[in-house]
């Protein structure tokens, strides 16, 4: 934002912030013990968490799950790990999984299916991917791991949007036995980006290695206690889930009655392409709305989705922006 409002400086207020995949309505944290905030967590609150992790992802074995200070994190951990020669990325995707193997000498090439992984050391599909939404079915994902692990290589399966998705499409289940790799993010779904808090579910050894790479209290007591509460309220993400659902598609409303086309997306974000996207860019940011370009496909935009109580806002905002688009053609 602090780059948005240097580039737009006469903006309105408030900014619309969409340019994140991140719930606008966030857990309600509710009281957090003086003791979280006082004392180191210890090794026991840490297992207790990454139990409920295990039931709410449905990882049948909760010593394959790695609590770490969000999914960055582990991004960031892995390559270090894995040390691989070659690494295929299935594109276009989040670039950070690219970034950091290449950080570490990797060679890293992009990926157009799964059906090119067999060269690669290491795989990295983004499922559901970012931006786009694509999904690959779970069997195809474990019958690729497999493969790979066979070769004594691995599959990395970054699920960090499958909260808002039927966890059938989850390979979590599978993951520890399929040599497979599975990265899920806390914060987006719960609204709690600030937490700093994400989970891996790999095989035991991958497991052992993560929690010894991200050393001892890695995590804060607040950040242990309400990722408990909030993976254990099941109640919540099904309200969740059918609430960004009606939300997504009243964005995909909003977006094609100003011109926009649907190319993709999830329920907490829409890709949309227009004939004029990057003028739009710089008019929704104009006019305090931020949202996502991506410079390597210059017809596309990303939407999050708006607080409950800015739709209002935001259509008349676009609406300006439209208009000036189309004044100035």
């Amino acid at each position: 934002m602090a780059a948005a409002r240097a580039r737009f400086p006469d903006a309105p207020q408030p900014w619309i912030d969409l340019s994140t995949g991140i719930n606008p309505v966030a857990y309600p944290v509710g009281s957090i013990s003086a003791d979280a905030w006082m004392r180191l967590p210890d090794s026991e609150d840490t297992a207790e968490l990454e139990r409920v992790a295990a039931d709410a992802y449905g990882a049948p074995d909760p010593a394959s799950v790695v609590a770490a200070p969000g999914a960055q994190a582990l991004i960031q951990v892995l390559p270090g790990l894995l040390r691989p020669r070659r690494v295929g990325v299935l594109g276009f995707t989040y670039a950070e999984h690219a970034r950091c193997f290449r950080r570490l000498g990797a060679d890293v090439v992009t990926l157009d299916s799964l059906d090119e992984a067999a060269a690669s050391d290491v795989v990295v599909v983004v499922n559901p991917n970012n931006p786009d939404g694509r999904l690959v079915p779970p069997a195809r994902l474990l019958e690729a791991g497999a493969r790979l692990a066979s070769q004594g290589g691995a599959l990395v399966v970054d699920e960090a949007f499958l909260d808002v998705l039927d966890p059938a499409l989850s390979v979590a289940d599978n993951a520890a036995d399929a040599g497979v790799i599975v990265l899920r993010s806390f914060g987006k779904f719960y609204g709690l980006a600030g937490l700093r808090l994400g989970f891996a579910i790999a095989p035991l050894r991958i497991a052992r290695a993560l929690r010894d790479a991200l050393g001892p209290w890695a995590l804060s007591g607040p950040a242990i206690q309400v990722g408990a509460r909030a993976l254990a309220d099941a109640a919540w993400l099904r309200d969740q889930r059918r609430r960004l659902a009606a939300d997504a598609a009243r964005m995909d409303a909003l977006l094609m009655g100003h011109g926009f086309r649907i190319v993709g997306g999830t329920p907490l974000f829409r890709l949309a392409e227009h004939d004029a996207s990057e003028r739009l860019f710089e008019l929704l940011g104009a006019q305090g709305v931020l949202v996502r370009p991506f410079p390597q496909r210059p017809a596309w935009l990303r939407f999050g989705l708006p607080e409950p109580d800015v739709w209002d806002l935001l259509h008349r905002r676009m609406e300006n922006a439209v208009r000036s688009a189309c004044n100035q053609s």
